[in-house]
């Protein structure tokens, strides 16, 4: 059971990077394209040297929470096991955090979002 896919990962940044789902995955994910409704990107500089050593660049996507409906961000959706999904978590510093979310699909989904946008403002 541990190596099904049980659940959907939305992701618009480094995660969609071959190097990165080597490194962290240890293989190549499937990918669908879809889009996060509500939301816009924007950039971080990360400090973690084992994720710019994997993602090759300090310079990090972001999603955050828009207030013009029409934003939405585009990205992919891989099925990934409860062991990817830890080392997903094990990969995203703490400006991540990951969150149940409803893509334009109508698909429900994890997603990485900006941990400010979680305290105390809805996403």
């Amino acid at each position: 059971m541990v190596d099904q896919a049980a659940h959907q990962l939305f992701s618009y940044g480094t995660l969609q990077l071959p190097e990165v789902q080597l490194a962290r995955f240890g293989r190549l994910l499937e990918a669908r394209p879809d889009a996060l409704p509500g939301f816009r990107l924007t950039w971080i500089a990360i400090t973690d040297p084992e994720v710019i050593a994997a993602s090759g660049t300090d310079r990090h996507p972001l999603v955050v929470a828009s207030s013009d409906d029409a934003d939405a961000v585009e990205g992919s959706v891989f099925a990934i096991t409860d062991g990817e999904l830890a080392a997903a978590d094990d990969y995203e510093v703490d400006d991540y955090v990951r969150t149940e979310v409803v893509l334009r699909s109508g698909a429900k989904s994890w997603a990485y979002l900006a941990a400010s946008t979680q305290d105390g403002a809805a996403a």
